[in-house]
């Protein structure tokens, strides 16, 4: 199963033709976090030509992000989405090698186009503004947290006058070869097959975990204490009295490794190491206490604690570049393991993420979840795309 990417874009012009900008978002389609953002003034045009520029820099940010993804395209251009689609002919000189470009980026059955109303667009549409406002005071757009871009105000400049909406009507009324209308949109159908279905085991306890110590993928990889041990074996009894798992996939670092290799043993199965579940890399703090950290970086910790974009002090990984690497892997896992029942051995972070990503949770919510060690945590994935989470830090085989 292909990752799944939404590119939504808009572009707009001050005057059609006039100073013109756009904007697109590339969003993760189970949580809706926004992955890439582009925008750019791009001086006089049309409508119609900042609409095609939007939908370029989406397709290219999407291809930068994963070139095997399926991507689902929403505008709020019915010109762009009914040419792009094939159902409308491309009649305008300025249009059609925009749209053979935006064809020739990812291979024509990976890419999908839906109208959605202005009013659903209002990210791509506030991108496309602040591309054109950057524009009139001769500075460049540049991007800003996504998160706070999210919950910021839309410019209130609309990016189309009323006459240019239109003008642009007329423009797709011209350029229409036949009435067709888009598929409707509802309900998929009921019967979704059996879905496949992560449970995620922390790994057991280390030396380190008692002690609250930042412990990630940067540090010296510690292996189980004798505590994680004997987690890690009533894990695996527990496990193996149910019968359920079908397979068994590992973070690479030691402690997961270890956890892993007890219960395949007691199951009969091999251990697939994914280098995608790894723990975050927490570059300088590792092996530190938060309060040691507090002290040490305390403006580096704010900053990590106030963004998913900031790392932590030394060149380690912010949670938005784990929350991608996890997002990979997890499709990965999914096309592998369709319709069965997989365990995966990782660590806190990336259980967070898998969890944060299943519910469509904003990204705070990952400091409002606790995972004790060797505890499962279970979400099933179905075939229309959802998610749901079955079970969360569950440490009844433990006691």
């Amino acid at each position: 199963m292909a990752r799944e990417l939404i590119v939504e874009a808009d572009g707009g012009s001050r005057g059609n033709p006039g100073p013109a900008g756009y904007g697109a978002v590339v969003l993760d389609p189970a949580s809706g976090e926004a992955l890439a953002e582009a925008a750019e003034f791009i001086g006089t045009a049309t409508n119609n030509v900042a609409e095609y520029k939007g939908l370029l820099a989406g397709l290219r940010a999407a291809k930068a992000l994963d070139p095997e993804a399926a991507v689902h395209v929403r505008m709020d251009s019915k010109l762009v989405v009914e040419q792009m689609s094939g159902r409308w002919k491309i009649k305008h000189p300025d249009m059609k090698p925009l749209a053979a470009e935006a064809a020739s980026i990812f291979p024509p059955a990976q890419v999908t186009y839906e109208w959605i109303p202005r009013s659903r667009n209002k990210h791509a549409d506030r991108l496309a503004n602040e591309a054109m406002d950057a524009g009139k005071r001769g500075k460049q757009w540049e991007p800003r947290d996504s998160r706070a871009a999210l919950a910021g105000p839309v410019d209130a400049a609309p990016a189309r006058s009323a006459a240019a909406r239109a003008a642009d009507a007329a423009a797709e009324a011209a350029e229409t070869a036949t009435g067709a209308a888009a598929p409707p949109v509802g309900w998929g159908s009921p019967d979704l097959g059996v879905p496949a279905t992560f449970v995620l085991l922390r790994h057991g306890e280390t030396a380190l975990t008692p002690q609250k110590r930042f412990s990630g993928s940067g540090g010296t990889d510690p292996e189980l204490s004798d505590a994680g041990r004997r987690q890690a074996e009533a894990t695996a009894a527990a496990l193996a009295a149910r019968g359920t798992i079908q397979a068994v996939v590992s973070s690479p670092l030691r402690r997961c490794q270890e956890t892993a290799g007890a219960v395949a043993a007691r199951l009969g199965l091999d251990v697939r190491v994914e280098d995608g579940l790894r723990e975050t890399d927490f570059g300088a703090w590792e092996g530190l206490t938060f309060a040691e950290v507090r002290e040490r970086y305390p403006d580096d910790l704010d900053a990590w604690l106030g963004s998913t974009k900031a790392a932590p002090t030394g060149g380690g990984e912010s949670f938005a570049t784990v929350a991608r690497r996890v997002a990979v892997a997890r499709d990965k896992l999914l096309s592998r393991y369709a319709g069965k029942t997989v365990l995966l051995v990782t660590h806190v972070t990336p259980i967070k993420t898998l969890v944060r990503l299943a519910l469509g949770a904003p990204p705070e919510s990952l400091f409002r979840m606790e995972l004790s060690a060797a505890s499962l945590t279970a979400v099933a994935y179905y075939a229309d795309g959802n998610a749901s989470l079955r079970l969360l830090n569950d440490t009844s085989h433990l006691r």
